[in-house]
């Protein structure tokens, strides 16, 4: 379906999201949210689509950050609410049960970097910028930001991160764990294409079984974390996938996964 903000594109077993407010640097706004979060819902349930690219349009920017004139206005309530709703778009991002890859292309600030961290994993152009300068506006990281940045980068940088506001560049990000991969700018959209394509061809339900045993492991002990592995292990043992995965290895060919 049409979108204001977003371009949505499928191509086999790929889709493409795209924030398409490059006038404003892609700055997330309610509307944009929302749409987010109808366009990855409706991504989540269509059985065809098995990696998802995100990215923003316009070359300058991922998401620049959240819409400045939009906040300006809020109450405390209203911000509370604002943030409530920003934490369960990436949310529904995180929990997605199929991987989601950031592509970014230019500025990821506040909203942006947060919206970054709420993928699978991040790939990143060579003239990427992240931060979270909220501080500089008298405001905190309200999508998660202070929860996601210091499971991914340990709590001392993401304090200097956060407290400092200032701007980092994607070798940095890179050093710190914050991204998985810089490429040059213009081979960014091949390499997230690419690695989509890779993923697409493996078992689609494994991929959700994995992703959900590790997300559930970084938040409880490690022997809680290992029995909610061993029980998605068995369960992965009552697809049709894992029958023709083995089958496909021992008769030496290609397998064809169908997610179930």
């Amino acid at each position: 379906m049409p979108y204001e903000h977003l371009l949505v594109a499928i191509d086999g077993p790929v889709a493409t999201v795209t924030v398409n407010r490059p006038a404003v640097l892609n700055a997330l706004n309610t509307a944009t949210l929302r749409e987010l979060d109808e366009a990855f819902r409706a991504l989540r349930a269509d059985a065809s689509v098995r990696v998802v690219i995100l990215t923003g349009a316009g070359g300058k920017a991922f998401v620049a950050g959240a819409d400045i004139n939009e906040l300006a206005t809020l109450t405390p309530d209203a911000g509370k609410a604002h943030a409530e709703l920003g934490q369960g778009v990436l949310d529904v991002i995180e929990q997605l049960g199929k991987p989601v890859i950031a592509a970014v292309n230019g500025f990821a600030l506040g909203g942006g970097c947060e919206l970054a961290m709420a993928c699978t994993v991040r790939l990143a152009a060579d003239t990427a910028k992240f931060g979270q300068p909220e501080v500089k506006l008298g405001l905190t990281p309200g999508f998660a930001g202070t929860q996601r940045l210091p499971r991914l980068v340990g709590k001392g940088r993401a304090l200097e991160l956060v407290l400092g506001g200032a701007m980092i560049d994607a070798a940095e990000a890179f050093r710190i764990g914050l991204v998985n991969r810089v490429v040059p700018a213009a081979a960014l959209s091949d390499e997230a294409r690419a690695l989509a394509q890779a993923w697409a061809a493996n078992a689609p339900v494994a991929m959700r079984y994995s992703m959900e045993a590790m997300g559930h492991g970084l938040e409880t002990s490690y022997a809680e974390g290992c029995f909610v592995e061993a029980s998605l292990f068995g369960l992965a043992f009552a697809t049709e996938d894992m029958r023709e995965g083995t089958r496909a290895f021992l008769e030496k060919r290609k397998p064809e996964f169908r997610g179930r």
